[in-house]
């Protein structure tokens, strides 16, 4: 059996397990473990010895450091109260327009999301915050908790993010580039979803009633309480892209900042730090499981020659490069249904990137054409975290709700997976959306 048709085997065993629903850390590490012993003839000690080294030599990467920090960072937000700042400051200048609660929600998870970087928290964070009062004004079921499912996806959109991260560390690419690049689509996702609750309130006014109109000087004060945490996302992109702090400083500098501001808040205690420190490192545990299950699932990948004789096939098949990247998009759209986004990123990347690596894209350079896969892989991953049957967000702001069913949850999504798909289409046909702001600081 040749090491190519190994390769689709385990994969199919891969799919099998998640459907078992076998974590897919451990999954991934069967399955690599399983398919190293094969195409070694059954010789166990090649493989004790990969191990031996396999977790050292990803638990010592300094890169990953930042992904606990990062994650410290957003908890610190979360138990501080700052989503509770960002979602008044949104709203004050929102609330009063139809729909307005809802955008406000949308715009808060954005600004959450800036020093946040995970989807799942974003919306768990912002739909405790914001469900409350979009049931106080009478929002819909459908309309309030659909614009929360697609806000939360503004956690790994706006940078930083935990998936681009990965991203970068398994690709060698510059995290502050893929920063930067992922800021124009987060804000361009932001306002096509604030789009369609305006749409979706046209169409059914009854759906989201305007709020009180908020005095000036109100919304100047949730203005200036709010200011710090906008400075925090600022300098962590900007010191990491401007060269002032790698990535791991600026992240340092980022925690540090946000466990300052939710101690200046009031509502930061040794309780709240607690729950900041114990969530920080099972998230970090969980992520780092799963790194080491694709570290062994890629290394009995590379023995098989899979990836690269996939990708030579392709490059000599003469398909057209914009229908590759479309059959690899709708792949991350239907493997969204088993699994969530890290581990489409972990699994997938080490197979699609050389595909997409050895095509030609409008001409672009190697650089310009990693960094924008990447965002746009991004983007395709954070579907799922809001189709069916798996949707990860729908069912985290449903069960918040209570009282709303979950098919009006799904029903209520489906105008922000519209928006997703012009989004993507755009980014494919002008990768610059993405690469402006990357060329236009030098990149």
């Amino acid at each position: 059996m040749s090491g190519t048709s190994v390769g689709f085997i385990i994969f199919g065993i891969l799919l099998m397990l998640l459907v078992l629903r076998v974590p897919i850390g451990i999954a991934m590490f069967m399955c690599g473990a399983g398919g190293y012993l094969y195409l070694l003839g059954g010789e166990t000690l090649p493989l004790l010895n990969s191990l031996k080294n396999l977790a050292y030599a990803r638990l010592s990467n300094y890169d990953l450091v930042v992904i606990p920090l990062f994650l410290l960072m957003g908890q610190f937000a979360t138990h501080g109260g700052l989503s509770k700042l960002l979602f008044h400051f949104v709203s004050a200048f929102l609330g009063h327009r139809k729909g307005g609660i809802a955008m406000a929600s949308i715009g808060a998870c954005a600004g959450f999301g800036a020093i946040c970087g995970s989807s799942l928290a974003t919306a768990a964070t912002m739909g405790q915050v914001a469900l409350p009062e979009l049931r106080r004004f009478g929002y819909s079921g459908s309309l309030a908790t659909g614009a929360l499912a697609a806000g939360g996806t503004l956690g790994i959109m706006i940078p930083p993010s935990v998936p681009l991260v990965i991203y970068a560390i398994l690709t060698q690419e510059s995290i502050g580039k893929l920063f930067m690049a992922a800021v124009v689509p987060g804000i361009l996702a932001m306002l096509g979803y604030m789009i369609v609750v305006q749409i979706v309130v046209h169409l059914n006014p009854s759906a989201g009633p305007a709020g009180p109109r908020v005095p000036w000087p109100e919304r100047l004060k949730s203005l200036f309480a709010v200011l710090p945490v906008l400075l925090v996302f600022v300098v962590v992109i900007v010191g990491i892209y401007g060269g002032w702090a790698n990535p791991t400083e600026a992240a340092s500098i980022g925690a540090a900042a946000c466990g300052v501001l939710a101690l200046f808040s009031g509502n930061f205690g040794l309780v709240q730090l607690k729950h900041s420190l114990l969530g920080t490192a099972q998230a970090t545990a969980m992520i780092f499981l799963v790194l080491l299950g694709a570290d062994m699932l890629n290394t009995a990948l590379a023995l098989s020659q899979m990836p690269g004789e996939l990708a030579e096939w392709v490059k000599g098949s003469g398909f057209p490069p914009l229908l590759v990247m479309a059959m690899i998009l709708l792949i991350y759209i239907l493997l969204g249904c088993v699994m969530d986004a890290l581990a489409m990123i972990l699994l997938t990347i080490p197979i699609f990137y050389p595909m997409v690596m050895g095509l030609d894209f409008w001409g672009m350079s190697q650089t310009d054409k990693s960094i924008w896969f990447g965002i746009l892989a991004l983007m395709v991953v954070e579907i799922g975290l809001v189709h069916p049957p798996v949707g990860m967000n729908v069912y985290i702001i449903n069960r918040l709700a209570g009282n709303v069913p979950l098919v009006e949850t799904f029903k209520g999504v489906i105008p922000f997976l519209a928006s997703d798909l012009i989004r993507i289409v755009l980014l494919v046909f002008f990768p610059m959306i993405s690469l402006y702001l990357v060329h236009a600081f030098g990149g």
